[in-house]
């Protein structure tokens, strides 16, 4: 290992992974190993959260360090602004190699064109992975457009490239984004296609309380589903493998997180786009320089404050238009001005704003219930969870006159978190309340 070289980067994405697949938030099925390793030795992200539970706008908010209402990109059918400057842009600039492997989803148009790979020099993926290939069959673009077809599941089809790249470019420090699919549903059947013989291992397997109570695919799908997430825990294994053979390990920056959860058809009648932590929650860990015994950060952590934390950590200067913020101070102790609430931005169909703390979710509902605002900003009380008495948000308290206090804050929460998003203040309907029973809060309870 050169010392004097820069980090290098391995951003590790995977697609619809739940939080609670991990064995460091409570999973018993053994899923995670290399994930709590990473997780136990270097920086853990306890409450990490996306602020958008859905592929396209989320992937943009992790590329720009921005909202996706500032994008003006609220659902899967908007696309990345061509002139929009990216991580590839900034780690490109800063001299870094920079590769971007998998899928891409955030334009409509196979192979992505050059002119739109926004600063990755390498490119080795599709715009809609799950178009392009299945469990056995991964058939992906290379960089000058053509189709290629890559052996094995898909996972290790994809960690096989990027080992390969990382072989390739021990000299100069480089920046790969690593974008799975799995453990996203295969589109074209509805299912979760394991590696063989993986489904098998988890037909009696453990069921977070949440299914356990609403069900909805859940009987059928998380056998698969399982299987996937092994599978890449496996797979980031054999990446962490690669490099400590080449003995690239403690100088690489490794991320690894999602874009949002799975509720399997519990909350609406498909897997994510709600307020909900099956839906927002995610698992977050970073290992390597800057981030070695980092511990585990209760702090309320989002996807937008990956991008500036990556930039921090390699000592590039995070652009003024990012809105999130670098982690890298609590890492150190310093905790001052973190925010004490997340903020979600959902949309496609339902246009939801959202804000959740350590204690309490709450979330409004754009009153014309269209995935786009077009008319006055307003806004209806939607639902509202005691984190402490209900973590699997299944008793909705928004209409109870005990908790009319924690709207009032809550709601004002969401308000000053919208405006600072750079959306313009909200009108919020308050809902008619109902007598809470014999249900009642400490003052410091209201604010948790």
């Amino acid at each position: 290992m050169n010392p004097s070289k820069k980090p290098n980067v391995i951003f590790f994405f995977t697609d619809q992974q739940r939080f609670d697949t991990t064995g460091v938030h409570g999973n018993p099925m053994g899923l995670t190993p290399n994930f709590d390793r990473i997780a136990m030795e270097g920086t853990h992200c306890y409450h990490a959260f996306t602020p958008q539970p859905v592929c396209l706008p989320a992937r943009m908010v992790l590329q720009t360090g921005k909202y996706a209402s500032q994008l003006q990109t609220y659902t899967n059918a908007g696309e990345l602004p061509a002139d929009e400057e990216t991580l590839g842009h900034w780690f490109r600039d800063a001299g870094y190699e920079t590769a971007y492997i998998g899928k891409w989803h955030m334009m409509h148009e196979d192979p992505v064109p050059p002119e739109r790979r926004t600063g990755y020099d390498y490119f080795l993926g599709s715009n809609v992975l799950e178009f392009t290939t299945d469990d056995y069959r991964f058939e992906t673009y290379d960089g000058d457009g053509n189709l290629v077809r890559l052996p094995g599941f898909r996972v290790d089809a994809q960690t096989d490239a990027a080992i390969r790249y990382i072989d390739d470019h021990q000299e100069k420090p480089f920046f790969m984004f690593l974008s799975f699919l799995d453990p996203h549903f295969q589109n074209s059947r509805d299912d979760y296609p394991a590696p063989i013989g993986y489904e098998e291992r988890y037909q009696e397997c453990w069921t977070p309380p949440d299914l356990k109570a609403l069900g909805g695919s859940s009987a059928r799908h998380l056998p698969g589903y399982y299987g996937m997430v092994k599978r890449l825990d496996e797979a980031l294994g054999r990446l962490r493998d690669a490099l400590l053979s080449l003995d690239m390990l403690d100088n690489t920056i490794i991320v690894y997180t999602t874009d949002h959860g799975c509720h399997f058809k519990t909350r609406n009648g498909e897997y994510k786009r709600s307020c909900h932590d099956s839906s927002i929650r995610i698992p977050m860990a970073f290992s390597g320089p800057g981030f070695q015994s980092g511990g585990r950060l209760q702090e309320m952590i989002s996807l937008i404050d990956i991008p500036p934390t990556l930039l921090d950590a390699c000592d590039i200067p995070i652009p003024d238009t990012m809105q999130g913020r670098s982690i890298l101070p609590l890492t150190r102790g310093d905790r001052e001005g973190w925010p004490e609430e997340m903020y979600s931005e959902i949309c496609d169909g339902r246009l939801v704003r959202a804000v959740r703390t350590k204690r309490w979710t709450y979330s409004v509902r754009y009153t014309e219930n269209a995935s786009r605002p077009t008319a006055a900003w307003a806004f209806e009380e939607d639902e509202l969870y005691d984190l402490k008495a209900d973590p699997w948000q299944l008793n909705n308290l928004i209409d109870r006159a005990s908790h009319s206090e924690v709207r009032r804050v809550m709601r004002e929460r969401l308000v000053r978190r919208m405006q600072d998003a750079g959306e313009q203040a909200p009108t919020i309907h308050e809902v008619d309340v109902k007598p809470g029973g014999q249900k009642q809060l400490r003052e410091e309870e209201i604010h948790q």
